[in-house]
């Protein structure tokens, strides 16, 4: 398995850097957070996304995924979702990313029945265009549909290999699924998993990897044991929390404490 970290845990950091801290600590990869707020996002041009590329490759890093923040179960037109999901798509052709993170988003007045049908017709639209630029829209374990369970009720009704799963073992755990549990629900989807820790389930700040509640310990088993060999992302929350600690300092021990895990699990 390889190692990346997103850029949620560094906000705003310009991209030369964020290449350098993933280079300096050892990862193979890196999640970009494509918001606004954040140098890579669907406003910028050609030029911008060239340079991106560039960046990247100079470093040996590889771009894993773009995290979105398309709603696909959300009430309301297709057409603006669908819009959002092909923006994204067009970004990670053009920087060289593989994924986009898409989520959930169902709403409380719809059924579930709603919000999974709601998400399974927009993904299967969003599927053929995302076979044309060779980029997968995964689907977050996230908000409405928390669980493997509730996540493959969507996906099975896609059927299509351009759409995915993105374990977020965080949501899971609040859904009370356990590794063993979500595994085989999301493998045959499984684009890549996101790890983190946290002190409990009414307190999410982010903390160092293996200085918290949830399951990774028993998430890096069940991925040995099946022979997956994807990438863990550690997603840090700092954007969200900003009195907790900063990133930088805590991913080399970070990494360190996933390759402790793979070497134990193998």
């Amino acid at each position: 398995m390889r190692t990346a970290f997103s850029t949620l845990g560094v906000p705003g950091l310009p991209v030369p850097d964020v290449v350098r801290l993933a280079a300096v600590h050892g990862y193979h990869g890196v999640e970009l957070r494509a918001h606004p707020e954040e140098p890579v996002h669907p406003g910028i041009g050609p030029a911008e996304r060239a340079e991106v590329a560039a960046a990247f490759a100079a470093g040996g890093i590889e771009i894993l995924g773009l995290a979105g923040y398309a709603r696909v179960a959300a009430p309301g037109d297709d057409g603006p979702v669908l819009s959002e999901i092909r923006a994204l798509l067009d970004l990670a052709r053009d920087v060289g990313a593989p994924y986009i993170r898409v989520f959930p988003g169902g709403g409380a007045e719809q059924s579930s029945p709603e919000a999974d049908a709601t998400a399974a017709r927009r993904l299967g639209t969003a599927a053929e265009y995302a076979a044309d630029v060779d980029v997968r829209i995964l689907l977050e374990t996230h908000d409405s549909h928390p669980t493997g369970a509730d996540a493959i009720r969507v996906l099975g009704a896609v059927g299509h290999r351009h759409v995915g799963a993105l374990w977020d073992v965080m949501h899971t755990w609040l859904g009370g699924e356990q590794p063993h549990e979500t595994y085989p629900a999301l493998s045959p989807y499984l684009g890549y998993v996101q790890v983190k820790d946290i002190a409990s389930a009414e307190d999410r700040t982010p903390l160092p990897l293996g200085s918290g509640v949830l399951p990774l310990t028993e998430c890096v088993e069940v991925l040995s044991r099946h022979d997956w060999d994807g990438w863990l992302c550690w997603e840090y929350e700092k954007r969200w929390y900003e009195a907790a600690a900063p990133l930088p300092e805590l991913l080399g021990p970070g990494r360190e404490h996933l390759a402790r895990l793979l070497g134990e699990s193998a």
